[in-house]
């Protein structure tokens, strides 16, 4: 049975990597996963918006994607070492600040791709998604952290459980079975998993290939392929049998996969 995420919205699928931030935004200090690029991806007609969580000093889950604020902000400090306060404040002047509840109240028909990134996140990520799991999608690296957010939504009882890719142990893993052209092996790893979220290639290795997709789709999986910001590829993707593209210029893909 198809997960409500996917319902509705026609493949393939445009996942806005950390919201839309244009060529023209970033001359005004606009960044990933601020307010203003969740807010320009939905406007450039995104459904899905793909982002990471973190949890600040007070406790609160906030869309950001490093573990520290340097790269983003300037700021050298990591991000479980400030206030949501205080991070509000330093994200004033590059789109602003959105923590996991407000862009879930902010966007309500905006659906979430979320990456749990730290391992004291999953719970609360869990709870707060736990009300919204028709329109949110929960993975992470790791699949032990991915697992703990889907169980807190569980316990909070939210009604329908978010959708889920897999981690790297599990694609790992996958890989062998696809190797060994083992479909039995692949069905069992794909056991509770909606997606896959994978770059095509990691080093020398071949993550995408024909195969992979047959044993993915066999298994009513889909596969999205991140982060693709050449229209040629996305278009090549597709044509492969790719079902989702994820990428930094979610308004760019739009115009050329539609």
């Amino acid at each position: 049975m198809t997960h409500p995420w996917f319902a509705g919205v026609p493949r393939p699928r445009v996942l806005a990597h950390r919201g839309l931030v244009t060529p023209l935004d970033a001359t005004h200090g606009v960044v990933e996963n601020s307010f203003a690029a969740v807010a320009a991806a939905q406007a450039a007609g995104a459904h899905y918006v793909e982002s990471d969580c973190h949890l600040t000093l007070d406790g609160v889950v906030v869309l950001f994607h490093d573990a520290d604020l340097s790269r983003v902000t300037g700021d050298p400090r990591r991000v479980d070492a400030v206030t949501s306060r205080e991070l509000d404040q330093l994200m004033g002047g590059h789109g602003g600040l959105v923590t996991l509840e407000q862009a879930l109240d902010a966007f309500p028909d905006v659906r979430f791709n979320l990456d749990v990134k730290a391992e004291g996140a999953a719970e609360a990520v869990g709870r707060i998604v736990a009300p919204h799991g028709a329109r949110v999608l929960l993975t992470s690296f790791s699949d032990d952290r991915r697992r703990a957010a889907l169980d807190a939504a569980a316990a909070a009882g939210g009604g329908i459980r978010p959708a889920t890719s897999a981690g790297t142990s599990i694609v790992t893993r996958l890989i062998g079975a696809v190797s060994m052209r083992s479909r039995p092996l692949a069905r069992r790893l794909l056991r509770g998993i909606d997606a896959l979220q994978v770059p095509e290639r990691q080093g020398r290795l071949r993550i995408v290939t024909p195969r992979l997709l047959d044993y993915a789709h066999g298994a009513d999986v889909e596969v999205h392929v991140w982060t693709v910001n050449d229209p040629g590829e996305m278009t090549r993707l597709v044509g492969m049998g790719v079902d989702g593209i994820v990428t930094d210029r979610a308004d760019v893909a739009l115009a050329a996969l539609r």
